[in-house]
C-alpha cells in the first residue's frame, strides 16, 4: 500500500515536514511512537521516524525530518502527490501522560519535533505546561509557533543570541527547577548532548526527567541491535524498549559513543546522493 504525500515543506536549512496519508496509523498513534518508512520498496533503506502530529479526520500523520544521510536527502527531494511505498506503525511504547501537575517539556533543534505531540497531550491531561526550545541560531529553530499554542510559558534560547534569549537550555530549566514548588517532571528531547546536560540539571532538584533516545534508532525492529543503550547498568534497546527512558538512569556517554560510530557511513553515503545524476528523473 503506497502513501501520497498531501504536502511538504522546508522548515529550516535541512530539517523538512511531510503531511502523509496513513489512515490506520493516524487512528491508532500515541505521543512518543514512530513509524517506520521505506520510499521505495525496490531500493530504499527502512528508517524510523517519529510521528510529530496526526490528523485523524484526514487520515494523515506528520512527519519532521533533517536531512543527514541518503534516505532524508532523497525524501526531502519528494513533492506533494508523490507516494512513499512503506510506512509501518505505530510502533514503540507510548509516552505515559497524566496530570503530573507543572511539567517543564524541553527540545533543542529536530528534538523539537518529537517533542510538540508529547507537550500538547501533557497539556490536554490539565498539566501547567512550561516549554522551553533552542537552536544554535534563529534559522534553526522550529515548531515556535505551535508550542505556544500549547504552552502555559515559554522560553526561546539561541546559542548565538540571535533570536530570543543567549543561553543554554539549561539555564532557564534550572532557574525553573528552583522554583517553589519546583516541576513535578521535565520531559527533554534533543541532542544527546543536551539530553545529558538536562538530566544533570535536573537531577540536582530530585526533578524526575523522562528522555527520547529515538536518534539512534537505526533498523526499528530490535533485530540489528544498534540502538543498544545503557541505562540502570542494564541493557535495553530503544526501538522496542523505548524510545523514552529515565534520563537519570541513561548512560549517555557511552550513548554518544555509538552514535559517532555511525557518522562517517551517514557522510559517506549522503555525499555519494548529493552527486548523484539526475538528469531525466522527473520526466
Amino acid at each position: 500500500m503506497s502513501h501520497k504525500i498531501v504536502s511538504i515543506e522546508q522548515l529550516s536549512e535541512n530539517v523538512f515536514q511531510a503531511d502523509i496519508e496513513a489512515p490506520l496509523i493516524a487512528k491508532a498513534r500515541k505521543p512518543g511512537q514512530f513509524i517506520i518508512l521505506g520510499i521505495n520498496s525496490e531500493y530504499s533503506e527502512r528508517i524510523p521516524l517519529t510521528i510529530a502530529g496526526i490528523d485523524k479526520d484526514k487520515g494523515t500523520i506528520r512527519l519532521v525530518w533533517q536531512r543527514v544521510g541518503k534516505t532524508t536527502a532523497e525524501m526531502a527531494e519528494l513533492k506533494a502527490g508523490d507516494t512513499i511505498d512503506n510506512v509501518a506503525g505505530p510502533l514503540g511504547t507510548p509516552t505515559h501522560i497524566e496530570n503530573f501537575g507543572k511539567v517543564i517539556c524541553v527540545g533543542g533543534g529536530i528534538g523539537n519535533a518529537p517533542l510538540l505531540p508529547i507537550a500538547t497531550a501533557l497539556k490536554e491531561a490539565g498539566n501547567k505546561v512550561i516549554s522551553i526550545i533552542g537552536a544554535r541560531n534563529k534559522e534553526l529553530l522550529i515548531l515556535e509557533n505551535e508550542f505556544k499554542k500549547i504552552s502555559d510559558e515559554i522560553v526561546v534560547v539561541t546559542d548565538d543570541g540571535s533570536y530570543g534569549r543567549k543561553a543554554l537550555v539549561t539555564e532557564p530549566l534550572e532557574e525553573y527547577c528552583k522554583q517553589t514548588p519546583k516541576p513535578n517532571l521535565c520531559v527533554a528531547i534533543g541532542p544527546a548532548v543536551m539530553m545529558k546536560f538536562c538530566c544533570q540539571t535536573t537531577k540536582k532538584y530530585e526533578v524526575p526527567t523522562q528522555v527520547s533516545l529515538n536518534t539512534i534508532m537505526i533498523d526499528g525492529t530490535g533485530m540489528c541491535g544498534g540502538c543498544r543503550v545503557e541505562v540502570g547498568g542494564k541493557a535495553k534497546f530503544v526501538c522496542v524498549d523505548g524510545p523514552e527512558f529515565d534520563g537519570h538512569l541513561v548512560n549517555f556517554d557511552l550513548m554518544m559513543k555509538r552514535l559517532e560510530a555511525y557518522k562517517p557511513h551517514e557522510t559517506a553515503e549522503y555525499e555519494k546522493f548529493k552527486h548523484k545524476c539526475r538528469i531525466g528523473l522527473d520526466k
